[in-house]
């Protein structure tokens, strides 16, 4: 399936040099024929995060959208699973984050939601990219059927208000104390708010966004600054949210990271404990480490990989009926409250197991020792086809041969950045770092 836009995570890279204004003006105008559907007035609702491109991105997709005659709702900074609750509580056809998620404040990206609030599938995103390389001009409304746009309030308590309700009424976070890093993303409001109410000691960090700080050294892909604070306030625990809040990672007591293999482990656990898992097992990608799915095992559970990307998860999940998936990375998908991967209601879950147990976080949330796995990046440009490459080929297929089915080898492009990822697992680190970094040079040679 060739795509010319979309990756993995809607449309993503450099804004002003790939997300110009007149690719967000197309996909306005592209989505928005798309998911016109009757006479009623058709409404699209557009979230962002604080990237100082949202401005010019936002504007140019009202642009698109009203001139193919729909009304535009902006609600200004939320986090991207935020758009797919209020796109679906509120009615509106189509839903729009504008958000680069975890990249730095350079790239931005456009992420779409259908009118039930989940993420577009591949046939309806090349539908869309048919559109946006064929004729709009002459699939334009006419000058009295324009839409309009306006500013929308409240939304921002409407999620905190949502996010509280996937906890019991009788749970309170009294007695906790919690650092919260934001990345001076999209939740840097709603999540200290949430945790406040609920009763958490709060101390909120990367809480000042400036268009150019998102990510930037804090949240869930630079955590030194999380567990730095952890220590320093000696802290229950510390959650680190990414730029648009879809994805998460948590440091126990001592600043020590948790990944999203054992956050996974512990709701499944406590969900399985508690009667709420739809089935016997989860939805996890095929970066997921062995030992989740050995430790799942142990307790009747299974592990069901997909391939990588959160919206592969959730249509695994909803083909097969599980209601728990997520990444290693700490995209965790609870369908019973979400619509797409939310860090921040997947953190409150594990905070609620937290004082359920009444056990310190690096107890609670160490549930398996995973196996040995590398992980290896290997930029290339141009978008070159280095896969392709019979010494690349003969690589891999030696590092096939070398483990002879004693762990796992993955090796494939990124869908959000130009670099291929390779990544080995096993009971042997020795054996595994040598056909991981084996590959790597076969790749970096192919790539120069």
């Amino acid at each position: 399936m060739v795509r010319s836009y979309f990756g993995t995570d809607g449309i993503r890279g450099a804004a002003n040099r790939v997300i110009t204004p007149e690719l967000a003006l197309k996909v306005g105008q592209a989505a928005g024929l798309m998911f016109q559907n009757g006479d009623h007035r058709h409404r699209v609702l557009i979230g962002k995060d604080t990237r100082l491109s949202g401005y010019m991105i936002e504007n140019a997709l009202v642009a698109g959208f009203t001139s193919v005659g729909m009304d535009v709702l902006l609600t200004g900074p939320i986090p991207t699973p935020a758009v797919g609750m209020l796109t679906r509580s509120m009615r509106a056809d189509l839903g729009v984050m504008i958000s680069a998620s975890h990249n730095p404040y350079e790239d931005n990206g456009i992420k779409l939601f259908g009118p039930d609030g989940y993420k577009l599938s591949d046939e309806v995103e090349l539908e869309i990219e048919r559109l946006i390389d064929g004729d709009l001009a002459k699939k334009l409304a006419k000058s009295d059927d324009l839409g309009r746009a306006k500013r929308i309030d409240g939304v921002q308590d409407r999620y905190v208000e949502f996010a509280k309700r996937t906890l019991p009424k009788t749970l309170s976070l009294d007695g906790l104390r919690v650092v919260i890093d934001c990345a001076n993303g999209a939740a840097y409001r709603v999540a200290p708010a949430a945790l406040w109410e609920l009763g958490a000691d709060v101390i909120a960090i990367g809480v000042e966004p400036d268009g150019f700080n998102i990510n930037k050294d804090c949240g869930s892909t630079k955590p030194k600054a999380l567990c730095h604070k952890v220590r320093e306030v000696r802290a229950d625990v510390g959650i680190a949210l990414d730029g648009d809040a879809d994805r998460l990672v948590i440091a126990d007591e001592q600043g020590r990271i948790v990944d999203g293999d054992q956050l996974m482990a512990v709701i499944a656990e406590s969900w399985k404990s508690d009667g709420l898992l739809a089935k016997p097992g989860i939805v996890a990608t095929v970066m997921s480490n062995l030992g989740l799915e050995r430790y799942l095992a142990g307790l009747g559970l299974d592990l069901v990989r997909t391939p990588v990307g959160d919206r592969y998860v959730l249509e695994r999940m909803r083909q097969d009926g599980y209601n728990v998936g997520g990444e290693q990375s700490g995209h965790i998908i609870m369908a019973d409250h979400t619509t797409t991967g939310d860090g921040f209601v997947a953190a409150l879950q594990i905070l609620a197991v937290v004082k359920k147990l009444r056990r310190p976080v690096s107890e609670v949330c160490h549930r398996f020792d995973p196996l040995p796995q590398v992980l290896r990046n290997v930029r290339y440009r141009n978008g070159a086809p280095v896969l392709e490459v019979p010494s690349v080929r003969s690589a891999i297929a030696g590092a096939e041969r070398r483990l002879n089915g004693q762990g796992r080898l993955i090796v494939r492009p990124s869908g959000t950045e130009p670099v291929i990822r390779v990544m080995g697992e096993g009971d042997d680190q020795n054996l595994i770092e040598e056909v991981v970094d084996e590959i790597v040079e076969a790749l970096t040679r192919a790539a120069a």
